[in-house]
């Protein structure tokens, strides 16, 4: 069974900063293989994609957080990891990371005060 847990969530002033960190677990489970994703979801609105990053290192980012946000991986870890500068309030949601095709955090609130 594979487990992800996020982490790093918080509250923050606008134009603060912060750092998300997803670890996976799973006796013999490994990241090295797979894309990993950030997603969001803010209230009363869908989840929707923010970066990805392939078992290769590419990196993608939504328009809303290209130029702010920035997503690496450590594969000896199993952790994925977004960083967050220059928050906006609309940058406010729960933050899920997500592993291949179907393995989900269970999410960390990010909240940015204006």
């Amino acid at each position: 069974q594979v487990q992800l847990i996020e982490s790093g969530g918080g509250l923050v002033q606008a134009g603060g900063s912060l750092r998300l960190s997803c670890v996976a677990s799973g006796r013999t489970f490994s990241t090295s293989t797979y894309a990993m994703d950030w997603f969001r979801q803010a209230p009363g609105k869908e989840r929707e994609f923010v970066a990805r990053i392939t078992w290769n290192g590419g990196s993608t980012y939504s328009d809303s957080v290209n130029g702010r946000f920035t997503i690496s991986r450590d594969n000896a870890k199993n952790a994925v990891y977004l960083q967050m500068n220059n928050l906006k309030p609309e940058d406010t949601a729960i933050y899920y990371c997500k592993i291949g095709a179907s393995y989900w955090g269970q999410g960390t609130q990010v909240t940015v005060s204006s």
